[in-house]
């Protein structure tokens, strides 16, 4: 990019007719951001889409290069959240409600209220703890805020309202929905139904976890999966590879054209990379990020299977829970039994097929990376893998180099020196990949975007003095 601003690149996408918010503003000191703050938390209730908070930058790029980041954002942005606004209104009753994994969460439904633009109708409540926590009781007026302007929630009652003699809620005891005893894991807060093949809620719960957008996204939602489920055509996600066009046309509701473009993503899902499908399964805490760094540290189902908690815990980022919890999962003959029809329907299971490496410069080569740098961390561990490397969470005698960018960990460091492991500068590692490599040039292009979200509607930009030799000195802070 040749601007200098964050500003300048935001009057320029303006002027080649992209869309750029036209609520920003250039602030100069704190107190402009102040009175910017205050005025859109009064306003922001009259725009015509959502928003929660305010983003500030720091305007200068060449100070956000030398910002960098931290592990999950970058340091040279920051979020205000407005307060959530809040509600005061009747519990009518209180409803408990199966997850896929079998968790079960008490539901309060409302008396309708308007709460951030919308009618809400229903909250949760979490678990028992919660429930206990608020002594909550039906017929109780509660305050309802959104979290994050969108998920309802109970965050306190008014004791003035309640009736006289009103008797706290009874968790039950028993699965409302298969009647299946109730067990409450000691390390956990919830409580589960057990009968993960047998509960309906469950099974259902799968089916829509399987078929979401950043699963297999497959063209379906609850209501399909529930009539899916309802009709027999399928409890079990390799039960959809298996259902024909006769049989979707024959249901209600269905035209051929609905039909088709159902198994139309059907046959798309079968090019979704391992990963993916590895969260699709829905094992037990294996969210998107524990499924990618599974997938990319055994590359194959196979090799997951076969592994030890042991083995298993050698992957960054995973803990005794997550390992036990991906051992039973893939030692569990049904499991198993689903794994292979899926297989057999065309999904992948392997790495085979994804983008080749760009190189093998960093081949057998296990590094630590610590600190801040100028692109996310995310982004330098892909950067490992895509040349061959592989990017390790503790330095051990197997570490190649510690890759330490700003402030690196003290520990991490300690233990190098004992080892005699080498320290690796951002520019040092650079120089490592191939000279043909974009990543070798500098840092041209190399400010990553993650930490701002396109929902929201305003963001803030500061403009500070080139860089001094004790860091940067912010002299005019910049709101958009």
């Amino acid at each position: 990019m040749t601007f200098n601003s964050h500003s300048e690149a935001l009057d320029a996408a303006a002027s080649w007719g992209l869309p750029v918010s036209d609520k920003q503003r250039i602030c100069r000191n704190i107190s402009e951001i102040k009175e910017y703050i205050d005025h859109w938390d009064k306003e922001r209730k009259f725009l015509p889409y959502a928003t929660d908070g305010i983003v500030i930058k720091i305007n200068e790029l060449a100070c956000q290069r030398a910002l960098g980041y931290t592990a999950k954002s970058p340091r040279w942005a920051v979020a205000y959240k407005f307060k959530a606004e809040q509600a005061c209104t009747e519990l009518l009753s209180i409803d408990y409600q199966v997850g896929r994994t079998g968790a079960v969460t008490p539901v309060a439904n409302l008396a309708p209220v308007q709460l951030s633009g919308t009618l809400v109708k229903r909250a949760t409540l979490n678990n028992a703890d919660q429930m206990a926590l608020l002594d909550i009781r039906v017929g109780d007026w509660v305050f309802v805020e959104k979290g994050g302007e969108i998920i309802p929630k109970i965050t306190g009652i008014d004791p003035a309202h309640r009736a006289k003699g009103a008797q706290p809620p009874v968790f039950p005891d028993r699965c409302p929905d298969c009647d299946t005893p109730l067990v409450r894991p000691e390390d956990e807060a919830k409580w589960f139904c057990p009968n993960q093949d047998g509960c309906p809620m469950q099974i259902k719960g799968r089916l829509v976890h399987f078929v979401s957008r950043k699963a297999m996204d497959i063209l379906a939602g609850d209501a399909t999966m529930e009539q899916f489920y309802d009709t027999g055509l399928a409890r079990t996600p390799a039960d959809l590879y298996d259902i024909s066009k006769y049989q979707l046309i024959s249901l209600e509701g269905w035209q051929e054209r609905a039909a088709q473009r159902f198994l139309d993503s059907l046959e798309a899902s079968k090019q979704v990379p391992f990963e993916r499908v590895l969260f699709a399964l829905g094992i037990r805490y294996v969210g998107e990020t524990t499924a990618k760094a599974l997938a990319r540290h055994f590359g194959s189902i196979d090799a997951l299977a076969a592994a030890t908690q042991e083995e298993l815990l050698e992957v960054e980022d995973i803990g005794e829970v997550i390992a036990r919890s991906v051992f039973d999962y893939l030692h569990d003959p049904a499991h198993l039994a689903q794994i292979d029809r899926l297989r057999a329907a065309g999904l992948r299971f392997d790495g085979a097929g994804q983008e080749a490496a760009l190189s093998d410069a960093l081949a057998g080569k296990t590094i630590v990376v610590s600190g801040n740098f100028s692109i996310s961390r995310e982004r330098i561990k892909e950067l490992i893998a895509a040349h061959g490397g592989k990017a390790g969470s503790s330095v051990s005698g197997a570490t190649a180099f510690l890759l330490a960018g700003t402030k690196p960990g003290p520990e991490k460091l300690k233990k190098c020196e004992k080892l005699g492991i080498p320290v690796v500068s951002e520019e040092e590692f650079r120089a490592m990949l191939p000279e043909n490599s974009p990543e070798r040039q500098g840092l041209s292009g190399a400010v990553h975007p993650s930490g701002s979200r396109a929902s929201d509607s305003v963001s803030t930009i500061a403009e500070e003095r080139p860089l001094p030799s004790g860091g940067p000195q912010i002299e005019e802070l910049t709101l958009f």
